[in-house]
């Protein structure tokens, strides 16, 4: 089975990240990740794809976990097919980035941990549980031209997050207790060189300090962050995060083609700029002025309001704003910001500050961009109700690495593939209830894209069919799995 012939054509510009062999791997399990209807499993691919009789299973279980490819080197290709197809030549780039929890089951999983689980969890409850937490970076396209309503965001690069608990399960072992002749049998001249031993380490561990081996999300999300700089070092970027990743390990490392638009923490201090100095004194000159009033305070200031009205994906309402420059200097010490403090005149959104990098940057124009984040959660959706995000069931470290996320590498591919040539065979199913839909979603484009497929192999079919062709049994049986 193979995909129609425009999205293999997309497919076939990722072959320098394979082998040959890799390649007609990595283009079978991509056909049946698209076409699957159930699970997303690696033996549901290779029925999918009608693979079964081609070569033996275990090939595409090892092509997750053992074949030689770089995942990154993907991404980069994605990447720079989405600019070079969606994005103008001069356009400044708009990033989201954040993070997700698909869950799993059982111990021997590399990588799962107990993660807070926002779906499902409330102000007054938090809840946790047991999966993989992945941290992406997404492209993400605002108001296109088939769909101009709406925002995606297309992810182009993800890491696995592993807490504390992931990075030591399974490391601890049971100490026997010692028998009662083995403590006899321990002199006093081994208890003092066993004493010996201990400082001798404790006093190498305070001059040569073990090498890091846990990453939080946001140094996982500065890390992408560096990468995407490094793939366009000419282009021009801008990221928009929530509060997790508007701190001092993404603010204070931001490569000098990104500028960033994030929420203040609520209990933040933030400060004047250092006040210009007209006389001569001893010490170091002052790197922040005063400290300003929090959000509650400059709330009920004399200071002036403006207000901005929004109707867009994302923000629909008033909002009443004032503006001033100033630091964020434990985060990112003395450069200057644009703080923004949106009050919601209409609405129930809480009263919070914000800010951007760019200090030349309107209100307005900073509260539309940090809207437009709202679609990665929507990404996230999408990628686990129509692309099977969650139902991959890998064990090993680099089949963990590699197979979920292609969940998202297809997400994106998908978008790039409407856009391009998908858009001619849209067709809405003919619903009286809903005739004014005119903008596609996703589970459009992705049904778009199954039913182009189809066509194109079923007009190939002979009415006489032969005894290998069994192209009408597998649509057959796919469709009995839609349920």
């Amino acid at each position: 089975m193979e995909l129609t012939n425009s999205f293999e054509s997309l497919l076939r510009t990722f072959s320098p990240v394979f082998s040959e062999p890799s390649f007609a791997t990595f283009r079978l399990l991509m056909t049946g990740w698209i076409l699957s209807m159930r699970h997303r499993y690696v033996t549901d691919l290779i029925i999918s794809s009608d693979s079964v009789e081609n070569g033996h299973f275990s090939d595409y279980h090892r092509f997750f976990s053992q074949a030689v490819w770089d995942i990154d080197h993907l991404w980069k290709l994605l990447a720079r097919a989405i600019v070079d197809n969606l994005i103008g030549a001069d356009a400044t780039i708009v990033l989201s980035g954040d993070d997700t929890l698909c869950r799993k089951r059982g111990l021997g999983i590399f990588g799962t941990g107990m993660h807070h689980d926002a779906m499902s969890s409330s102000k007054s409850k938090k809840i946790c549980h047991w999966g993989h937490d992945w941290v992406d970076l997404c492209i993400v396209i605002a108001h296109p031209w088939w769909a101009p309503t709406k925002v995606f965001s297309l992810p182009i690069c993800m890491r696995l997050y592993r807490n504390k608990q992931g990075l030591t399960k399974g490391n601890r072992k049971s100490k026997k207790k010692p028998t009662a002749g083995q403590v006899r049998a321990a002199s006093k001249q081994a208890k003092q060189a066993a004493a010996k031993k201990k400082q001798a380490a404790a006093n190498a561990k305070k001059t040569h300090k073990p090498a890091k081996t846990h990453k939080t999300r946001p140094e996982l999300m500065i890390e992408m962050v560096e990468l995407v700089a490094s793939w366009f070092p000419e282009r021009q970027f801008i990221l928009v995060v929530d509060s997790l990743y508007s701190g001092k390990s993404v603010l204070s490392k931001l490569p000098e083609n990104f500028e960033l638009i994030g929420p203040v923490h609520a209990k933040a201090a933030l400060y004047a700029p250092a006040p210009k100095e007209t006389k001569v004194r001893r010490g170091p000159r002052r790197k922040k002025g005063d400290r300003l009033k929090d959000a509650s305070a400059w709330e009920k200031d004399n200071s002036r309001w403006q207000t901005l009205h929004y109707d867009q994906y994302g923000l629909h309402g008033s909002l009443r704003v004032k503006t001033r420059t100033g630091l964020y200097y434990k985060a990112g010490n003395d450069r200057l910001l644009r703080l923004v403090l949106s009050q919601d005149t209409v609405g129930q959104r809480p009263t919070r500050i914000f800010y951007c990098t760019d200090v030349s940057m309107q209100p307005k124009e900073i509260l539309s961009i940090f809207s437009q984040r709202w679609s990665i959660e929507v990404t996230h959706f999408d990628c686990k109700q129509h692309l099977g995000l969650e139902d991959p069931a890998n064990r090993t470290p680099k089949a963990v690495e590699r197979t979920a996320p292609m969940s998202m590498f297809l997400y994106s591919l998908t978008i790039v593939w409407f856009a391009t040539e998908g858009y001619e065979d849209l067709q809405f199913p003919h619903r009286p209830w809903y005739h004014w839909k005119s903008e596609p979603s996703f589970a459009d484009m992705l049904t778009t894209l199954r039913r182009k497929s189809w066509d194109d192999k079923l007009s190939r079919v002979s009415l006489n069919a032969t005894p290998n062709d069994n192209t009408v049994s597998l649509l057959t049986y796919l469709a009995t799995l839609a349920g």
